[in-house]
């Protein structure tokens, strides 16, 4: 049973220092747990017991990753105090166009933003905000989950 309770600890702490939602896989290769399927079971305990417990910090569960936040109406009272994505620019403005215009073709987003583009989709894909697809000879670019976590205190606003 106490490495039950160190083990909650371990991920619980990974979710905590991290700044994005984690796979199973993830929380295996930086907890060093070696059973996927306990990583999963604390997890998911970890959800209920974070939603059961009276305090603005919650553990949630979305696309089969985990990720440490703050519960409404708290997040969107100390939003500002949150660092922004570390983005260029224009890679801003790449994802601003991609966000409203869900699976644009790579080519037409060079047509309207010139050559610059492929740096910025770099940047895009390395950070996992935009997902591409093969589509005939360019790809099709949409928002990933991880757009909608980062971005969604934003919309709730």
């Amino acid at each position: 049973m106490a490495d039950e309770i160190d083990y909650r600890k371990l991920v619980e702490a990974a979710l905590f220092m991290s700044s994005g939602a984690l796979s199973v896989n993830e929380l295996v290769s930086v907890t060093g747990i070696m059973s996927p399927g306990k990583v999963q079971e604390i997890a998911k305990s970890l959800v209920e017991e974070y939603k059961s417990r009276d305090t603005a910090l919650q553990i949630l569960e979305i696309d089969n990753r985990y990720l440490f936040g703050l519960k409404e109406p708290y997040a969107s009272k100390v939003s500002s105090l949150a660092s922004g994505p570390d983005l260029s620019k224009g890679a801003l403005r790449i994802l601003a166009f991609v966000s409203r215009n869900q699976n644009v073709l790579q080519s037409d987003l060079v047509k309207a933003f010139g050559s610059s583009t492929y740096e910025y989709m770099h940047e895009l894909l390395e950070k996992r905000f935009v997902e591409t697809r093969p589509f005939k000879r360019s790809k099709r670019i949409s928002t990933t989950p991880k757009f909608d976590e980062y971005f969604s205190s934003s919309k709730q606003q």
